[in-house]
């Protein structure tokens, strides 16, 4: 693509990149909603856990993706407008999981406060995972996961 081209579309580099971040957070919610959407209806905690657990698998566990996101999250320091869609993004799938939690039977009281350590902890694993050299498996990880909300949920 010609830098005339990119000046025609976007007002500057954080513009483009503003939108190549709202894209790649569009595209893995997809793939979260999805994993969701393929659990039964009748099927809170399963539909939790297959939220949960689709960060482990590919297309999320990519060491491409981990590279964009990686990418995203230092100029998030730097560049306000950036700053602002981190928080969207990461506010909009707290929501969605914090949805997912309190259509469990035995929801915790906070289930904002469950969706922020369960965030936590799935990113830790993801991380991992996407590095490539995890000392887990993908298995293991989901089974982390799982023993988690077990002790939530």
């Amino acid at each position: 693509m010609s830098a005339g081209l990119l000046r025609h579309y976007f007002d500057g580099i954080d513009a483009l990149v503003a939108t190549t971040y709202r894209a790649t957070g569009a595209r893995v919610a997809a793939a979260l909603h999805a994993a969701v959407e393929a659990v039964a209806c009748d099927n809170p905690r399963g539909r939790l856990l297959a939220f949960v657990t689709a960060s482990f698998r590919a297309p999320i566990a990519d060491p491409e993706l981990l590279a964009t996101w990686l990418a995203f999250w230092s100029l998030s320091r730097t560049v306000p407008a950036i700053g602002d869609i981190h928080d969207e993004i990461y506010a909009e799938n707290r929501q969605d999981m914090e949805r997912l939690i309190l259509a469990c039977p035995q929801a915790p009281a906070d289930a904002r406060l469950a969706a922020v350590a369960l965030t936590a902890l799935v990113d830790g694993l993801w991380l991992e995972l996407s590095l490539g050299n995890a000392p887990f498996s993908v298995s293991e990880a989901e089974a982390l996961a799982e023993k988690w909300l077990d002790s939530f949920i």
